[in-house]
């Protein structure tokens, strides 16, 4: 694989590893500030023990997966678990080979945990860790930069002409295939551009198209090329969304208004609000590979949205969420101990059509797993 073609959307590898964890030990204040910002509520002494421990960490880092490893799932995101979640647990791991690379492709709910705390089971259960497709329009500064091309980010170019935006499409597919079948590196990706802010995951076949089209040259198939990419849908669940007041505002803002006007900074500040806010309980599902002898991409489409939406971890508040819209009581018995005033006090200062919409928003996953078990 020759990453010189690849050198400005592909994570940093060799000197570029090192000049960037010299530049990101030059700007401890930018790092004691996102300590003190990612984990708001700790002791003062364990976010400087924190500190410490990041600074002498960063002088072990020769590789992404160094950084992964020794930073973000080994120090990182311990912390915003303990701090801002009840629980975190995986399934499906036995479904791996730890000498495979796969081709992750989850729902989306979180900006930057999604895929970080899918690095996480991979890192608990043995597996090596994945890159990470990234928007660049979260990238706001260099710091940004670094520390997301340090977590082997790549990138995903958003804000180009529509002709050079197909072309670049077409490449960062041909380094995704690339970097598993030649490099034997995994890497993820969502299943749609953006966040899934109503709940309903659904695959985007327009990804599953471009894998193909990246390499129709090369005279492969569809279905040996999807083969070879060895593709795996994960369910991410939150019991609880932080931004899940934030999501329903704006998407009712756009169906009422045809747009939202996105504030300064306001990705920054959603990422900031998932990482140090209450998540309650969170669940990590790997599928199984898609191995099948698939005709177009709708029907590898079809198979990630039924492996995620059987895969998807329903708690209490979608449940409750469901039976609440739909007048009825089907699923008493999961949400029994649920203290539902409390959840509903949450939204009863919104506008009823946006409390309506996070209500949904909850409640369609259920809706969805009921959908894939009549299939």
């Amino acid at each position: 694989m020759d990453f010189s073609e690849y050198a400005d959307i592909a994570p940093y590898r060799g000197q570029q590893v090192l000049d960037a964890v010299g530049r990101v030990k030059e700007n401890f204040g930018a790092i004691a500030q996102l300590i003190g910002g990612a984990f708001r509520g700790v002791e003062e002494e364990k976010a400087e023990g924190l500190f410490r421990e990041m600074s002498k960490r960063l002088d072990q880092v020769r590789s992404y997966d160094d950084f992964q490893r020794l930073i973000t799932a080994g120090l990182f995101l311990p912390a915003i678990l303990k701090n801002s979640a009840t629980g975190f647990s995986v399934s499906g791991l036995e479904n791996l080979e730890k000498d495979e690379a796969y081709f992750f492709i989850s729902d989306h709910r979180d900006i930057i945990l999604d895929c970080a705390l899918i690095d996480l089971a991979l890192g608990q259960g043995g597996m090596g860790m994945c890159e990470m497709a990234i928007g660049d329009n979260l990238l706001y500064n260099s710091f940004v930069k670094d520390l997301f091309k340090l977590n082997g980010g790549v990138t995903v170019k958003r804000t180009l002409p529509l002709r050079e935006k197909y072309m670049e499409s077409i490449r960062l597919s041909k380094y995704f295939v690339e970097i598993i079948t030649e490099a034997h590196h995994s890497i993820w990706c969502a299943q749609k551009s953006g966040r899934s802010k109503d709940g309903i995951d659904d695959t985007n076949p327009a990804i599953i198209k471009m894998l193909y089209l990246s390499k129709r040259h090369s005279g492969i198939s569809f279905g040996d090329l999807i083969k070879s990419c060895h593709i795996v849908p994960v369910a991410v669940s939150y019991q609880y969304d932080p931004n899940d007041i934030n999501k329903g505002r704006e998407e009712v803002a756009i169906a009422q208004n045809g747009s939202h006007q996105k504030r300064h900074y306001e990705d920054m500040i959603s990422m900031a609000r998932g990482i140090t806010r209450n998540k309650g309980h969170i669940h990590i599902a790997f599928g199984t590979p898609l191995v099948d002898d698939y005709g177009d991409a709708k029907e590898v489409a079809e198979e990630i949205d039924r492996q995620i939406h059987l895969n998807y971890r329903l708690y209490d508040t979608n449940y409750f969420a469901y039976d609440y819209l739909e007048g009825g009581n089907r699923f008493t018995d999961k949400y029994r101990d649920f203290d539902h005033d409390v959840f509903l006090k949450r939204y009863e200062d919104q506008r009823p059509e946006v409390r309506t919409f996070i209500l949904n928003m909850f409640a369609n996953p259920v809706r969805s797993y009921l959908g894939a078990l009549e299939k």
